[in-house]
């Protein structure tokens, strides 16, 4: 690709390409720091309600609540408390150690419209209907040639970029990396239809035989319906009409609840796949841009956010010079294996799931009855598929809890870490003493401070998204200190 016949335009430091919810969050986090940002989106300025995430897990939601956004989501779905796999299989999502021990059901556009908003309330510029024809760059920045709704071509020069468009992002390709992987459903369909009959349960999930379906509640009279045939795998451009999903419907559940009105149609297939390096010089990669997963266990949307959260404050710390570049390097450090973990529970899941022949219904059996007699297993998988088990890895010679994440906790002021952490700022708890509460007095470029609201000795300095950053035991005046001034290395 090259420039040939563009036009430059104005500079942004960072240039965002892509406006599903990876985007959005990425661009409101950097606009709350101050930071101006571009969001370019190939389509029209309109968020579709056809959308196939349906699910937010406990980490996504503890990440919405850091920026004030959980309460209100969760007031437009359903919540689930338990998650029923392979017929014998049963998680409890009440005992997450979380302020959201559930899953929220609640369509892709909700998430959307949300971000969105707060994304243009902190000033974010969309430039909609633009698509990517060109990137290079060099040592000081970016140029992203892009081609408007009338045609032009036009140069944006950026210090950073960040693809956020999907699996066929653009961005990936003008980097030339490749996207290793494969399919792992051929064939799956989605629709949002109507139903005479109501479900038992928020979200209905079977197969029998040679299909698969599965019916979530939207929890406003529209359902979604995904599922699968063994008997009929076809390209994704082949027609769906209504009949088929009944049938197929029918042959998993025993009944399609009188499926009427669907508004929504569409065929699909499942990959597996995640590009070896997230960062290319100045320009990264995340949500479906880096990696795409079976939609066993809802976890594609959750682990692109989760990117968004992990990359934006370490962008904006380094473009205000608050840390050296080498920070950027610990975006590939820490999310690229949690992509490739959620690449293999996922597939993983759906194997099982689709086992036909007898020694994999066996392990699918002995799994099963592994995890619901072992708490320790059951444990493992609840914290993985919620997202709140993954840490990150800590620097040699670090504190035990660096890397990990910490839950909501209680604070002397009153408020729960994750209001704390609204401002998009570190957070040093130290202990309830007098050393430590004269340190309150915090600039801009040192963290909010807080004390435990127990008497708890260790101190905290918790990064912007939630994990920690650093740590000391039996804090004294000198280790709060520390913790004020604490720059990454």
């Amino acid at each position: 690709m090259n420039g040939t016949g563009t036009t430059p335009t104005h500079t942004h430091p960072v240039t965002i390409v892509g406006s599903g919810p990876t985007g959005l969050l990425l661009a409101g986090d950097l606009a709350a720091a101050g930071i101006p940002v571009t969001v370019v989106e190939r389509r029209p300025h309109e968020i579709s309600n056809l959308s196939r995430a349906f699910g937010v897990h406990a980490r996504t939601l503890e990440q919405l609540d850091a920026r004030g956004l959980a309460d209100e989501l969760i007031a437009t779905g359903s919540t689930i408390t338990r998650l029923r796999l392979f017929r014998r299989l049963s998680l409890d999502l009440g005992t997450l150690p979380s302020r959201f021990p559930f899953l929220l059901i609640t369509p892709q556009y909700e998430v959307e419209r949300l971000l969105e908003r707060r994304a243009r309330e902190l000033g974010v510029e969309f430039r909609h209907e633009s698509e990517v024809v060109g990137l290079r760059q060099d040592d000081d920045g970016v140029d992203l040639d892009v081609r408007g709704p009338e045609g032009t071509v036009v140069t944006h020069r950026s210090a950073y970029v960040v693809g956020t468009d999907g699996h066929r992002s653009a961005v990936r390709q003008a980097l030339g990396l490749p996207f290793p992987g494969v399919s792992v459903i051929k064939s799956l369909f989605l629709a949002d239809v109507r139903l005479a009959e109501r479900p038992d349960s928020v979200l209905t999930v079977n197969g029998a035989g040679d299909a698969f379906a599965m019916i979530a509640s939207f929890g406003d009279g529209w359902y979604r319906v995904m599922g699968w045939s063994r008997r009929h795998e076809v390209p994704d451009d082949t027609p769906l009409d209504l009949d088929e999903v009944r049938e197929v419907t029918r042959r998993a559940l025993g009944t399609d609840f009188g499926m009427h009105d669907a508004r929504w149609l569409s065929r699909f297939h499942s990959d597996e796949r995640q590009v070896p390096r997230y960062r290319v010089g100045r320009v990264f990669l995340a949500g479906d841009a880096a990696h795409v997963h079976s939609p066993a266990g809802g976890q594609g949307m959750n682990t692109g956010l989760q990117d968004a959260a992990n990359l934006g404050w370490k962008l904006a710390a380094v473009l205000k010079g608050r840390a050296p570049e080498g920070l950027l390097d610990t975006y590939q450090a820490e999310r690229h294996p949690v992509g490739r973990s959620v690449l293999r529970s996922s597939g993983g899941l759906v194997r099982l799931a689709r086992a036909q022949n007898p020694a994999l219904r066996a392990v699918r059996g002995l799994v099963s009855a592994f995890v619901n007699a072992a708490r320790p297993a059951r444990t493992k998988a609840l914290a993985q598929i919620s997202g709140i088990g993954y840490r990150y890895q800590a620097p040699r010679g670090s504190h035990r809890l660096v890397g990990t994440r910490v839950p909501d906790v209680a604070l002397e002021s009153g408020r729960r870490l994750y209001e704390a952490l609204r401002g998009g700022r570190f957070v040093l708890i130290t202990p309830k003493a007098p050393e430590a509460a004269g340190r309150a007095e915090a600039g801009e470029d040192r963290p909010n401070v807080e004390h435990w609201a127990s008497d708890r000795r260790t101190a905290l300095l918790v990064r912007p998204d939630g994990y920690v950053a650093w740590a000391a035991d039996d804090a004294d005046a000198a280790a709060t200190e520390t913790g004020l001034t604490f720059q990454f290395s």
